[in-house]
């Protein structure tokens, strides 16, 4: 394994993209514009495509491949890794593999086609993108074949799947600007848009203060690039859901946006929607009632783009509860459903069509605020089944024990600062508010995997609480006063481990088959911690868990019935993206980013690495 790195320090001090083959022999691969001549020949009868992000278009994340399976997956060595040569905050891309061609974006955000089978480039597309980027999508009508990126400053890419070159047909020149009539914003996208039919949607990544952009779900021509329909996740006078906006305070009101992506019911023609929080994220006086669309769970007609029905899983938020990620389409007790883990660490399970809950959720009273101007909802849901999957309360004897000198300092400084804590859902305060789950929650854009056989649900949660603390701004309101996290004096988190966990949740019976802690700190004795992660997992029939994600840089496969790990690989870089899974010409092969950096802070990588027996 270590040897088989080397590669990647070589990778740095050459221009271009290397590949390693199957034969672990480091091969620069070239970027050409059209490289058909390149295309590789595939048995369809022994390949098996990871053809969304989500492998289908309602996010299983499921794979029925079997050839590793639980009796040799400790066998899995590296098959080849690609290096974009490039530099970025991180790699959050999950690829997509179509007809034995994978499709990715790297750390700068250029746009990749590669022979599945070797990593060999096929070609490369620069985008001239920045910031992060989750994915691509691919779509054709049975002739033509394109992948639709969104880059983060507002333009969506339609490219030739087989050339790489951009679509002339497609808005201005293979370019479509989402920002058109909103040009004094800042605003994109930074996961892969979803296809129905010949439709394309784009999910928005807007601004998180105000005045900002709208967060609308938008469909467009999949050809031309022209606008089909929209959604408005802020809605005006007249509509659905404008009286829970005090008056005026819907105008120009940015956030409420399915920034993670959507799931789509491509049997019953509905697109799923989940979204966050009204800007701005912990401050709401200026927007006094529950906030419709925000944080909420929309199914919406996916040819028209008309509401069927919502659920708001946050009323009035204040603790940036964003739904982080899109729902899963699974089936439950026999009947279809959606389900939808979110920061707040709950799981909810919705009947598809009607949306009606598989199980009771409840109304539960809520904390006031005593910041001026601030009113808060008397009750947020709560749903019974299943349980929290991580702590929804924080108390003293909760505070981290990890040495005594670490529980003593956390103890008396919560004290000295008068922080706020032991309720469920304490809002925001001027002396500062320990919240839990924190920012990146609970549940974040990583969602979840589903097992359609077991009924089982893959989710990997965060436990670090944070702190929100609110400060007058002199204009009548309050600012935040920053992303801050409760750690101890070590920098370690301040609350007892698991500080991130993976569980597989029974969907049928609305309870744990296991949870077991994920990750650990390689420098601390206990390698139970668990740690915070990034990026999520996928199932197989053969029934395994893949997963990346976590700060030590490893990459494991889970026994999917009792959450034993039957192997473990050590990546360049973190692993803080979904892998995939596919099979070319009879072999199968399991590939994650390895971009580290992010959130996380660890060190950074530009590869994607598959794996084999």
């Amino acid at each position: 394994m270590k040897k088989f790195f080397v590669f990647g320090a070589l990778a740095l001090l050459m221009r271009g993209a290397l590949a390693v083959g199957a034969d672990n022999v480091p091969q620069l691969g070239g970027a050409p514009i059209d490289a058909t001549a390149a295309w590789p020949i595939v048995n369809a009868k022994t390949s098996t495509d990871w053809k969304h992000v989500g492998n289908d278009a309602g996010r299983m994340r499921f794979s029925p491949l079997k050839q590793i399976n639980k009796k040799n997956v400790g066998n899995l060595k590296p098959a080849w890794e690609f290096h974009g040569g490039d530099n970025g905050s991180t790699i959050e891309c999950t690829p997509i593999v179509v007809n034995g061609v994978m499709y990715l974006t790297t750390a700068s955000i250029r746009i990749v086609a590669l022979d599945a089978a070797t990593g060999k480039v096929i070609w490369s597309h620069e985008s001239k993108g920045g910031g992060v980027n989750r994915g691509v999508a691919y779509w054709s009508d049975g002739k033509a074949e394109r992948i639709f990126a969104g880059l983060e400053d507002g333009r969506v890419l339609s490219l030739d799947a087989r050339s790489g070159k951009l679509d002339p047909n497609f808005a201005k020149n293979g370019t479509l600007s989402l920002r058109e009539g909103f040009s004094r914003y800042g605003f994109g996208c930074s996961s892969a848009p979803s296809v129905f039919e010949n439709l394309v949607i784009i999910p928005i990544h807007n601004s998180e203060s105000q005045p900002g952009a709208p967060g609308d779900v938008r469909a467009f021509d999949a050809r031309s690039g022209v606008e089909v329909w929209r959604f408005q996740t802020v809605p005006q006078p007249g509509d659905v859901g404008n009286e829970t906006w005090a008056a005026g305070s819907w105008k120009e009101r940015s956030g409420t946006n399915a920034w993670a992506g959507y799931s789509v019911d491509e049997k019953n023609g509905i697109v799923f929607a989940a979204t966050g929080s009204p800007a701005s994220d912990f401050y709401g006086g200026d927007r006094a009632g529950a906030n419709l669309f925000g944080n909420c769970l929309i199914a919406l007609d996916a040819r028209s783009g008309k509401r069927l029905w919502h659920f708001q899983t946050v009323h009035h938020d204040l603790w940036d509860s964003d739904n982080p990620c899109p729902p899963v389409l699974c089936v439950v007790k026999g009947r279809e459903a959606v389900a939808l883990p979110t920061k707040t660490g709950y799981v909810y399970v919705f009947e598809r069509k009607t949306g009606k809950s598989f199980f009771p959720i409840i109304e539960k009273a809520a904390p006031a605020s005593d910041v001026p101007g601030e009113v808060t909802s008397p009750t947020q849901p709560m749903p019974l089944s299943p349980p929290s999957l991580v702590p929804q309360i924080i108390s003293e004897a909760d505070f981290t024990a990890r040495t005594p000198e670490a529980a003593s300092e956390m103890r008396e400084r919560v004290k000295q600062k008068k922080w706020r804590f032991g309720q469920w859902r304490l809002p925001p305060s001027l002396e500062g508010t320990i919240i839990v789950p924190g920012f990146h929650g609970g549940a974040n854009w990583s969602g979840a995997a589903y097992d359609p056989k077991s009924a089982l649900l893959f989710v990997n949660m965060n436990n670090i609480p944070s702190l929100v603390k609110l400060n007058p701004n002199g204009q009548g309101g309050f600012n935040f006063d920053g992303y801050n996290w409760l750690r101890d004096k070590d920098g370690y988190p301040g609350v007892k481990p698991p500080w991130g966990t993976l569980t597989a949740v029974d969907l049928n019976k609305g309870t744990f088959a296991w949870q077991i802690p994920l990750g650990n700190y390689p420098e601390l004795a206990d390698k139970t911690t668990g740690s915070e992660n990034f990026g999520g997992a996928i199932a197989t029939a053969s029934g395994l868990v893949f997963i990346g994600s976590t700060r030590d840089e490893k990459f494991r496969a889970f026994d999917s019935t009792n959450g034993k790990m039957l192997w473990e690989g050590t990546l360049p870089a973190g692993g803080y993206a979904c892998p995939a899974t596919y099979q070319v010409n009879g072999k199968q092969y399991v590939v994650i980013a390895a971009g580290g950096g992010g959130k996380i802070g660890t060190r950074k990588g530009d590869s994607f690495v598959a794996f084999a027996l």
